[in-house]
């Protein structure tokens, strides 16, 4: 780690003085792309509102409109989880969460949720 400190300030100090500092673009909502991608962005948009039954309902539009896509399968895993969380015992949505939560990693093992940060 200090060396990477010593090379970043080697460096620095040798950029020239008249190079301006370039901002780094705000950050955004990840893009979805295929058939399902207006109903993923507004259902996470719901889940950051905690809206889960309105999520629940875009995730499962997105679900219909595009069967293979592991995004869809999980966050409607998520929104179904969510919303029998308050119950401690396993329940039909905690079931549902758990098959679809398997369903997205089948589809896609390297999938990793984006929330919009």
């Amino acid at each position: 780690m200090l060396a990477g400190t010593v090379l970043l300030l080697a460096l620095a100090a040798q950029a020239p003085a008249s190079t301006p500092a370039v901002a780094a673009p705000p950050p955004t909502a990840p893009a979805y792309v295929g058939p399902a991608a207006p109903n993923l962005a507004a259902g996470v948009e719901a889940m950051r509102h905690r809206r889960f039954t309105a999520a629940r309902a875009e995730f499962e539009k997105a679900v219909a409109a595009d069967p293979q896509s592991a995004a869809a399968a999980f966050y409607l895993g998520y929104a179904r989880y969510k919303l029998g969380e308050p119950s401690r015992r396993m329940n039909p949505d905690k079931q549902q969460a758990r098959e679809l939560f398997a369903k997205a990693f089948s589809l896609d093992p390297t999938f990793t949720p984006t929330w919009g940060k």
